[in-house]
């Protein structure tokens, strides 16, 4: 059994977690159900895209050459064969001095290399008009001209979507347009989560004296689904350690990808995560220089991994946020498990004691730069700023004070651009997204 690792630095203990995650296996998902999902596999086009050259007009189909020299004063007039509708192809062929009344997306007849705009005809459009005998053009067109050719789109062979594409409602019309219904995808991780408390009652139910609702699983489940993971919400163990092994072995049964708890991870008289943990398993890493979320816990318990997460609210959200989150990411097939970080103007003055501290903050984008405020009173029980909060200031390890009007790194838990959708200034060139 290897050693416990202890008071460890966040970026090693993150590596040090990371390093034993690989994407899951791959499943097949039907395609209405696959929004969010992370490709497993290259999806190659086994079909030109558009199939077939087709209209990018309501107009005609006309050979471009019977079209030259055609002007408003100096008309052409073409013979129409018949129609070709989305659908509905022409089954003959234009021949010089005719042309085919065609609409849009409806497959290019043979002989025509271009489209005829209505507007650029004397037909005076609308549904159901019929079909004329001749039409008379007032300009010319150029061969390919509102055409859109076989595999403009994708061509036949070529790769559509690469492996570890996020499927987004664009990707999803590109597959169903490529004919594709079973999606090969990464399996999401499957997180069984519970809690640990004698004074924890479930939302809903009347508060006894000395005693608060449990929270923990509420917040880390929401973590879990924004993570692209799926979570298994168990229940409340007490401060028991028969009790906390019964649920632990309860969590087993469901056969997750990873075991989540929550409070009992310190050194407390009732903290029992580390010696039931330790019975059937191994704890590997033991307390994080991190403010909030020291009293963290990873290892595995029967083989499936496990994180002990602090019981104060805003430590176990943040201790998920920085060191399950990556996992999941990684589990998931997603292409970066980091959030993006970028520089912030400090608008107040910050203080720690030397640990990697995580300020819950409003940021917000003004003259030319983002701007940080922190979003409420900083106690790792507060969970009004938590809810205020879009995203967290950092405090590097080793640095107790900062200024106003210093400059930090910020982990943002909101789309940049609807940060700075008041203002006409550019985003900065570099920003990743999570």
């Amino acid at each position: 059994m290897a050693a416990v690792q202890e008071w460890v630095q966040v970026d090693e203990a993150r590596q040090m977690i990371l390093e034993g995650f690989r994407p899951l296996p791959s499943e097949s998902v039907a395609l209405p159900k696959a929004m969010g999902r992370v490709l497993a596999e290259a999806i190659r086009a086994g079909h030109d895209l558009p199939p077939f050259p087709n209209s990018a007009m309501d107009g005609y189909a006309v050979r471009a050459a019977d079209t030259q020299g055609a002007q408003r004063e100096h008309p052409i007039r073409l013979r129409v064969l018949g129609e070709a509708a989305a659908g509905h192809p022409f089954s003959g062929g234009i021949e010089p001095g005719t042309a085919v009344r065609i609409a849009t997306g409806a497959p290019l007849p043979s002989g025509a290399d271009a489209v005829i705009p209505v507007e650029d005809t004397d037909d005076p459009g609308g549904p159901g008009r019929p079909l004329p005998p001749a039409i008379t053009i007032f300009r010319a067109v150029q061969p390919g001209e509102f055409v859109r050719p076989a595999g403009e789109d994708v061509a036949r062979g070529t790769i559509a979507l690469e492996p570890g594409t996020v499927l987004t409602p664009g990707a999803l019309a590109l597959l169903a347009a490529l004919g594709r219904f079973e999606i090969p995808v990464h399996r999401r991780p499957r997180v069984a989560l519970l809690a640990i408390g004698d004074e924890l009652i479930e939302p809903g139910r009347p508060l006894p004296p000395g005693c608060i609702y449990e929270t923990n699983r509420t917040a880390l489940a929401a973590q879990t689904l924004e993570a692209g993971a799926e979570p298994i919400v168990l229940g409340i163990a007490r401060d028991d350690p028969e009790d906390l092994q019964q649920l632990l072995d309860e969590a087993v049964a469901h056969r997750p990808d990873l075991i989540v708890s929550s409070a009992g991870a310190s050194v407390g008289v009732y903290d029992w995560v580390k010696e039931v943990v330790g019975r059937h398993g191994e704890i590997r890493l033991w307390k994080v220089r991190i403010r909030p979320g020291k009293p963290f816990a990873f290892g595995h318990y029967r083989g499936i991994p496990f994180f002990g997460l602090p019981g104060n609210p805003v430590s176990a959200m943040i201790t998920f946020d920085q060191f399950v989150r990556p996992v999941l990411r990684r589990m998931g097939g997603y292409p970066r498990w980091e959030r993006p970080r970028i520089p912030v103007r400090l608008a107040e003055p910050v203080s720690s004691d030397g640990r990697e501290t995580y300020f819950r903050a409003r940021i917000t984008y003004k003259d030319g730069q983002f701007q940080a405020r922190l979003s409420g009173l900083q106690g790792s029980h507060i969970l009004s700023a938590m809810a205020r909060a879009n995203g967290l200031v950092i405090l590097p390890e080793g640095v107790r004070t900062l200024p106003a009007g210093s400059i930090v790194m910020a982990e943002f838990w909101v789309d940049l651009q609807d940060l700075m959708e008041a203002s006409e200034v550019p985003p900065p060139a570099a920003l990743g997204r999570a």
